[in-house]
């Protein structure tokens, strides 16, 4: 079998979606690690032609967008199925897949999660409080329309898990170690349960920023 091989910064959230998904798959993986900031190195930009992660080469054949990424790895590992075969329930899907994409990282995570945790921890830079007070509004509004779309259901397309928990929970995850999650969480407990329940299952205990660094570094 061709070797899945990424390109990524080992904490990437985006990165972390396409390792779960092929440990959901029972099918092992390898990443060439990439330091922060060299996504826009010359290198890098030669395997993605706007400079983000993660990359993936399967064989000789190249693909960057996580969204793409996880459907080809639904469709060449058809089981177990990642996609629900409900039509209307797979629409739900894509619609927080978009979600994702564009408003709650696009806006929300790229600020918060920036500010509260790349900038100190990675960089060595103080927070800028002023972009975290201006993107809470629309992380409320995020966070709020996943709670209605989440509703009752275990999983946001249905009883089981798909493409579009593995694409939210990392975003989540990360923004879940700021202090702004303990506001934006007040209100919906059953994304918190939501979360509790992705935070369970073995692909995402096994895709941690930790045990992923550990994996890159024994590349």
């Amino acid at each position: 079998m061709k070797d899945f091989v990424f390109h990524a910064v080992p904490g990437s959230p985006f990165a972390r979606s396409a390792y779960a998904a092929l440990i959901e798959k029972g099918t092992a993986f390898r990443i060439t690690p990439l330091a922060p900031g060299a996504s826009k190195q010359p290198a890098h930009m030669e395997r993605h032609a706007f400079g983000r992660i993660p990359v993936l080469d399967h064989g000789d054949f190249r693909l960057y967008e996580t969204a793409a990424i996880l459907r080809y790895i639904d469709r060449v590992l058809p089981t177990p199925p990642l996609t629900p075969a409900d039509p209307q329930m797979a629409a739900r899907m894509d619609q927080v897949m978009s979600i994702n994409d564009w408003y709650l990282f696009n806006g929300v995570n790229n600020v918060i999660g920036f500010q509260r945790i790349v900038k100190p921890r990675l960089l060595g830079i103080p927070a800028d409080e002023d972009a975290v007070a201006a993107a809470l509004p629309k992380a409320h509004a995020v966070i709020n329309e996943l709670s209605r779309l989440l509703g009752r259901h275990d999983y946001f397309a249905g009883a089981n898990v798909s493409l579009a928990d593995l694409l939210v929970m990392p975003q989540l995850d990360f923004l879940a170690a700021t202090p702004e999650w303990a506001i934006l969480s007040a209100s919906v407990p059953n994304i918190v349960a939501w979360l509790g329940r992705m935070n369970e299952r073995p692909s995402m205990q096994a895709t941690t920023w930790e045990k992923v660094a550990a994996l890159a570094n024994a590349a």
